[in-house]
């Protein structure tokens, strides 16, 4: 069997199978977010790894919105990475900004119509692609969200507003519930340690906002 199969277990955790995918991916996962936390660059080229993995794992496990979500981080990624690259100071850190009180509304009000629109639309979408979706989507809506709240905190998080860990919290709150119900056990685990790094990024970029 390939590796690249969520059904390739490297080891057991108890009676969990760890599968390679899970694990690679989740590793990964880790140290981008550790470093997206610290504004280091670091933080997009694992990203890239982190990408691959999830987006074979999330479409064995039907959880199609967190599989379409990796094809806009790729782009975002690549965006961000170039956009930090060109924006280091001297030492390396980077000015953080905000938004305006109206572009909170609107980010708001893109995050619950895009959620409700794109739920509906990945709850049809084993009848409108049957050959590539055989199996209906797993937890449509709330799966949904987390992935227009993620792309809403990764465009945020390249444009280095420290809104977007408001945006991860949220995003890492509601995918720990949504993992573990999917017995995604250590990607469930990560994101509870994706849940403290973000509430530490929302602190720390929040104290070096340019006012």
């Amino acid at each position: 069997m390939s590796p690249f199969h969520i059904e390739y277990t490297l080891f057991y955790i108890g009676d969990y199978p760890l599968s390679f995918i899970e694990l690679a991916g989740s590793l990964a996962g880790l140290l981008s977010v550790y470093w997206a936390a610290r504004a280091n660059i670091g933080t997009w080229p694992s990203g890239l790894v982190n990408i691959f993995f999830f987006f074979l794992l999330f479409y064995q496990t039907q959880l199609y919105s967190d599989m379409f979500l990796q094809l806009f981080f790729l782009i975002t990624t690549v965006y961000g990475w170039r956009n930090w690259a060109q924006n280091k100071t001297e030492v390396g850190s980077l000015s953080i900004g905000q938004l305006t009180a109206s572009k909170r509304y609107q980010y708001l009000l893109i995050l619950v119509v895009a959620s409700l629109l794109w739920g509906l639309l990945m709850s049809k979408i084993h009848l409108l692609l049957p050959t590539l979706f055989p199996e209906a989507a797993a937890l449509p809506y709330p799966d949904a969200c987390i992935a227009i709240a993620s792309i809403l905190a990764t465009t945020l998080l390249a444009l280095k507003k420290w809104e977007s860990w408001i945006l991860w919290v949220l995003v890492d709150a509601l995918s720990v519930w949504v993992y573990f119900y999917k017995g995604l056990y250590v990607v469930g685990v990560e994101y509870i340690v994706f849940f403290f790094i973000a509430v530490y990024g929302l602190y720390s970029w929040r104290k070096k906002v340019e006012h």
